[in-house]
């Protein structure tokens, strides 16, 4: 069961972190053209910076490091088992 929970853990952090990169992209699309005054999506970019990329960014993050601690502790576990056995 442990392998199938950080299976599902593996693959939204890697939706997440093409969404993440993805409206990174658009930013920067946005931004020059922002600066050369031609609308690539700017406005809609800053309208969904609140609600969806702020929270995938945090939950990238979050997600890594929660992955990072339960393989740490599977680890210890599984070698704590071997140093019994």
């Amino acid at each position: 069961m442990n392998n199938k929970v950080l299976e599902w853990i593996d693959r939204i952090l890697v939706f997440d972190v093409f969404l993440v990169l993805g409206g990174f992209i658009w930013f920067a699309i946005a931004l020059i053209g922002r600066s050369a005054g031609i609308p690539l999506g700017w406005d809609l970019w800053y309208a969904l910076w609140q609600p969806l990329f702020n929270p995938a960014i945090s939950i990238l993050i979050a997600g890594i490091v929660v992955s990072w601690a339960v393989k740490k502790l599977g680890q210890r576990f599984a070698k704590s088992e071997t140093d019994e056995g």
